[in-house]
């Protein structure tokens, strides 16, 4: 049997089994010498081997319950971060031998994580290399295209192409800085440096930025909320995503249409709240919009490059925020950003 492969078990089975022999030849010896009281003696002698098995049934139990807490306390200690905690699978027997299957799948956990990191450095370094790469033939490029922009005043047709080229520059140029920006954050390479902040003024410089693209598409866009409101985060990457959640509803609304940010602070919580009155998303799109390079069927966007939505989601979650989403078509589009007020103890 493998239970009895484990000395200690073996031990108390052994135990056991020559306090039930004692017993039993006390009692045929009380009984065939027909000892004065040997129903008085059988019991005594009962009590005492029941007792020493409880005794001895305790001690071990104890053991095993001293050894399943120290096994609790080293998968704490993993779970913690100290990737060099193990339970110790030193003897025999079947609970050794998952303490021992535990240890295997901590030591492939740290290999997996291991190669995760190696993959995620390695990623980090291709993409920042080819982002370099290309900044100079894009700078050449855009230079390029300003003289030939130039020279083709007077000719309609070459300044509609050249025009069409300097937009597809911008987009090639807005993909690489974002790739950039993303995979450091995957890596874990971006020193979120956070400070308090007052949200309206973070909301002013987005508004500053859009102006003129909201002037040139003859949109509204409207600032709400209180200008006490503080936020303890790191200005310019906060700044970024609610930045990539507007241009996203710049994208999607009409001539005409108004975007909508909005700032409250509750008990525990501050909200920033970026809502359009635009075309809205398919219900079927909702739970994808935070893939990368997600493009839906039912979008007509050409210009969308599909990484400013998961990018301004990383920087939330980093800032340890929230962000949901809610949506109807022909209606408009509401993104929810939650964040947590620190409490002091």
């Amino acid at each position: 049997m493998k239970i009895l492969t484990n000395k200690k078990i073996k031990l108390l089975f052994s135990w056991v089994l020559l306090f039930i022999l004692a017993f039993t030849f006390l009692s045929a010896a009380f009984i065939g010498l027909k000892f004065e009281n040997a129903a008085l003696c059988i019991l005594a002698c009962s009590l005492c081997m029941s007792i020493s098995i409880l005794a001895m049934g305790f001690r071990y139990f104890k053991e095993q319950n001293k050894i399943m807490e120290n096994a609790v306390t080293q998968i704490k200690d993993y779970i913690s971060g100290n990737q060099n905690a193990r339970i110790e699978c030193n003897d025999e027997g079947e609970l050794y031998r998952l303490f021992h299957e535990v240890n295997s799948l901590v030591s492939i956990l740290n290999a997996h994580a291991e190669n995760e990191e190696k993959a995620k450095r390695f990623l980090k370094k291709t993409i920042s290399n080819i982002s370099h790469q290309l900044k100079t033939p894009l700078s050449a490029l855009n230079v390029y295209n300003g003289i030939m922009q130039e020279e083709a005043k007077n000719l309609p047709t070459i300044k509609e192409f050249t025009v069409l080229s300097e937009q597809e520059l911008d987009r090639i140029e807005i993909l690489v800085q974002n790739l950039l920006k993303i995979t450091k954050l995957d890596a874990g390479t971006i020193m979120i440096e956070k400070a308090i902040e007052n949200v309206s003024e973070m909301m002013d410089c987005i508004e500053s930025h859009f102006s003129y693209r909201a002037e040139q598409e003859e949109k509204k866009i409207y600032l709400f909320g209180d200008h006490t409101v503080t936020l303890l985060c790191d200005r310019n990457w906060l700044i970024e995503a609610i930045s990539n959640i507007v241009k996203n509803a710049f994208d999607h609304t009409q001539k005409g249409n108004a975007i909508r940010i909005e700032w409250k602070q509750f008990a525990s919580v501050v909200q920033i709240i970026i809502k359009d009155n635009g075309s809205g998303i398919h219900p079927e799109d909702l739970h994808h919009i935070f893939k990368r390079f997600y493009r839906s069927r039912f979008s007509k966007d050409t210009q969308g490059i599909g990484l400013g939505l998961p990018l301004a989601k990383a920087i939330v979650e980093a800032h340890s925020g929230t962000i949901e989403v809610d949506s109807e078509l022909g209606i408009g589009t509401t993104f929810t950003i939650s964040f947590l007020i620190p409490t002091k103890l």
